[in-house]
């Protein structure tokens, strides 16, 4: 296993992280993800930790909890070997202060995910998702305070604007405060945004990529092909994918898929691994969160490390995955030099 460092930060991350939202199934939703319970999330996290992978990804609305408690029950007497991440933001429980990021509620919800994960500690803790209504001094200095009582280690960000995160180093930085490490962030062969501002921003500011769904919610992990039926028994069919149809550019969708299917007939791995590892290759990205719903999906996806594409069939998949840029992005790129690109190859 690969191992980079997250960030600014000295904190060393495999390329690999486990994504434990298929913990639970507490919901029609999650249920769509998968259903895993304690006996096979420990099994999954054994198999995780001989394979180099140390690194697990929760969030307190996984299945409202039920994701954070099982992970925690897999990891019984295996914390000191183990890297958790877990979140915060979006809705859970009941009251006017269901969601957010006030001090308040921070304080409130890292509470109750060190019970239900049963550690003193969390290594990584994520804003969900940004909160337009708290002054972003108030969470940076709860999480902060949070910090120096040693009940989290380091903060990161997730599915920020790139204002959002911008904002917020400034603010922490003008006050002394800890600073995001990590931007948990969507980019997949599909959806390559995270590419026009975001990942410029990772480069300058020095924050760490952690990528959720590098196949797109499972629709580069080699069940489409063109002219085929659409597999009814993947996340999409069964409601689960947290990426909208409408995102999805249907033809460009088609181009990556055939040229996935070449370059993993070149290379002996699968359409997923080469998904994966195409990512893996990518400026900023210090870890990709794979899921698995079985030991043989896990199995596969680890595999997706320790061998690189080259660089042809990196910009092979470049070009069929290409999609114009919206405004001001194109109008930046007329000058290359003023702004340059990040560097790929």
């Amino acid at each position: 296993m690969e191992y980079r460092q997250l960030g600014a930060s000295g904190l060393e991350v495999p390329v690999l992280s486990f994504g434990t939202a298929t913990f639970g199934g507490g919901n029609d939703f999650f249920k769509a993800w998968g259903s895993t319970q304690v006996e096979e999330a420990t099994r999954l996290v054994d198999i995780c930790l001989e394979a180099g992978l140390n690194f697990f990804d929760t969030a307190d609305v996984y299945s409202q909890g039920l994701s954070e408690e099982i992970l925690g029950k897999a990891l019984a007497g295996k914390r000191d070997k183990s890297l958790i991440s877990t979140k915060a933001t979006f809705t859970f429980g009941d009251g006017p202060n269901n969601q957010g990021s006030s001090r308040f509620r921070l304080i409130k919800q890292v509470e109750g995910s060190l019970k239900r994960l049963n550690t003193d500690y969390i290594d990584l803790y994520h804003m969900h998702g940004f909160d337009g209504n708290t002054p972003v001094e108030e969470t940076l200095r709860a999480l902060d305070d949070l910090i120096e009582s040693g009940k989290i280690r380091y903060i990161a960000a997730s599915n920020f604007s790139g204002w959002h995160l911008m904002k917020s180093q400034a603010i922490a930085d003008k006050y002394g405060w800890n600073k995001y490490v990590a931007h948990q962030v969507y980019y997949s062969l599909a959806n390559r945004e995270y590419e026009w501002e975001l990942m410029p921003l990772g480069l300058d500011q020095k924050v760490g990529g952690i990528v959720w769904s590098p196949l797109a919610a499972g629709r580069l992990g080699g069940k489409y092909r063109r002219n085929q039926p659409l597999p009814q028994d993947s996340r999409v069919a069964q409601g689960g994918s947290p990426i909208p149809e409408a995102v999805i550019n249907e033809e460009v969708f088609y181009n990556i898929i055939d040229t996935l299917y070449e370059v993993a007939e070149e290379t002996g791995k699968t359409v997923a691994q080469v998904a994966i590892n195409w990512v893996l290759q990518r400026p900023t990205v210090s870890s990709i969160i794979i899921g698995a719903r079985n030991e043989a999906q896990l199995l596969q996806n680890i595999e997706a490390v320790g061998w690189n594409l080259t660089t042809e069939q990196v910009k092979k998949l470049d070009k069929a995955s290409e999609v114009p840029t919206i405004y001001p992005y194109w109008h930046q790129r007329q000058n290359l030099k003023l702004n340059p690109l990040p560097k790929f190859y």
